[in-house]
């Protein structure tokens, strides 16, 4: 049994029967109150994301999670196909499992999938990755009145707003966490 003031965001418990996944979670002092902490938590079956408060004092079942660097092959309509690096077996995950990442999936790059047992539970991709601009607009000379930025498109078919400096061909780095520029290379 795992205490509440262990969790950690990516953490996996045993909540209602089901293994869920630590999204994000907050402690919250209350004046006379208990100190509690609010979750938000995703279903790893499911994919359903709940809020839920926990009391500092409850206990829940930790659930130990297997980590496996796999590389990313391709894809098809539904599933997302990765060679485990160690035995050379190729697996298909769902896409869902990936989420919104996926816009930013390459072919051969090592992604670190999480199992329970054999059911892959999650993936999760390098903080960063280096994409090419296969697609940029061109840049409005003069107009510096406020931030400026631009479309371009990315060897991935994925369109992200970008500095007005960035030319199609350019290498650039994306934080893949929340998807957005982080420097040219």
């Amino acid at each position: 049994m795992a205490s509440i003031s262990e969790f950690r965001r990516g953490k996996a418990i045993m909540y209602n029967n089901d293994i869920y996944l630590i999204i994000e979670f907050q402690h919250v002092k209350q004046s006379r109150g208990k100190a509690m902490i609010r979750t938000k938590l995703k279903n790893v079956k499911t994919g359903r994301v709940i809020d839920n408060t926990f009391r500092t004092t409850d206990r829940v079942e930790e659930v130990r999670l297997e980590e496996k660097e796999m590389q990313y092959l391709y894809s098809d309509n539904e599933n997302l196909y990765f060679m485990n690096m160690e035995t050379f077996d190729q697996i298909p995950l769902p896409q869902a499992l990936v989420g919104d990442q996926q816009r930013f999936l390459k072919e051969e790059m090592i992604v670190k999938v999480l199992f329970h047992g054999e059911t892959p539970i999650t993936s999760e991709l390098p903080t960063t990755v280096d994409l090419q601009v296969v697609e940029a607009e061109p840049a409005i000379k003069g107009d510096t009145a406020g931030n400026l930025t631009k479309w371009v498109t990315l060897e991935t078919n994925t369109r992200l707003e970008v500095p007005p400096f960035i030319e199609q061909g350019d290498t650039i780095r994306i934080d893949t966490r929340d998807g957005t520029y982080v420097s040219r290379v």
